[in-house]
């Protein structure tokens, strides 16, 4: 694991406990949400001829600081829905991402697509937690969990009536997982050591997955070219925030993208 990666893991804890504190797990229950049914994350990913499009909302990150000083959660996940995202993804960790829950919060009432709320998870609390704030799916990372911890938390997960998208970064963390209790599989294509960016790394360990998983790739994409080498390797969904962070009407550049890949597919058809 990364220093980087451990150092939030802590901070997490940390500020985990402050906010159990502050709501108990049982009022999460109580809060304007919690009660709403949750969409199908899962289903939203598979799209026929396309590669679905995971929308993130993010403020900033430890590598590359603030990435977009002109923030609006709310206005930003109109634009993705409008777009033609099929899912978005909120970062609520603070210390390192300056995300919030609130956001997340926001994203819920602005939208009809389904959330995942991408944090450090290593609590049930916090998947009851990302319930009571609007998401759909929660991100789960394999690497920064123990024993039996991530199933418990797949446990959690299906409790509360959301699906989970398991992070892995490498071969170890694959070897560790439990496919017959995933349904949706994430690999992060950034090296936690060197922070490189390797696309095809990210697609050979997706293909470790067993047959019926729904792969998604991450990081690091930004180029329609991404997304057709994607298609082409059969990964059903691509997670990008950084790209879209930086544009100046994200929702268009999602459109944008969605064109162009459509275009290289009928190119390649034609020819």
């Amino acid at each position: 694991m990364a220093n980087i990666l451990e150092e939030i893991v802590e901070q997490t804890k940390i500020d985990l406990k402050k906010r159990k504190r502050e709501v108990s797990f049982h009022d999460l229950g109580d809060m304007e949400l919690f009660e709403q049914n949750p969409q199908d994350f899962s289903e939203a990913l598979q799209l026929e001829n396309d590669v679905a499009i995971i929308a993130e909302i993010k403020k900033a990150s430890p590598s590359k600081g603030l990435i977009r000083p002109d923030f609006d959660p709310k206005k930003i996940a109109g634009q993705y829905q409008d777009g033609g995202a099929s899912a978005i993804s909120v970062l609520t960790d603070e210390p390192a991402f300056k995300g919030s829950l609130k956001y997340l919060e926001a994203a819920s009432k602005n939208v009809s697509i389904p959330l995942l709320r991408k944090d450090f998870i290593v609590d049930p609390y916090q998947v009851k937690e990302a319930k009571a704030y609007g998401a759909d799916a929660v991100l789960l990372i394999a690497t920064i969990t123990e024993g039996s911890q991530l199933d418990e938390l797949l446990h959690a997960t299906n409790e509360f009536g959301l699906q989970a998208l398991v992070e892995c970064y490498s071969e170890e963390d694959i070897e560790y997982i439990n496919f017959d209790h995933i349904e949706i599989l994430g690999v992060n294509n950034r090296d936690l050591r060197s922070f490189d960016v390797d696309l095809h790394r990210g697609i050979e360990l997706l293909h470790k997955a067993s047959e019926d998983t729904v792969l998604v790739s991450e990081s690091g994409l930004g180029k329609p070219e991404d997304l057709k080498l994607l298609y082409d390797e059969g990964i059903h969904a691509a997670l990008i925030g950084e790209y879209f962070m930086r544009q100046s009407d994200p929702g268009e550049a999602v459109m944008g993208m969605k064109s162009k890949l459509k275009n290289l597919i009928t190119q390649e058809v034609e020819e």
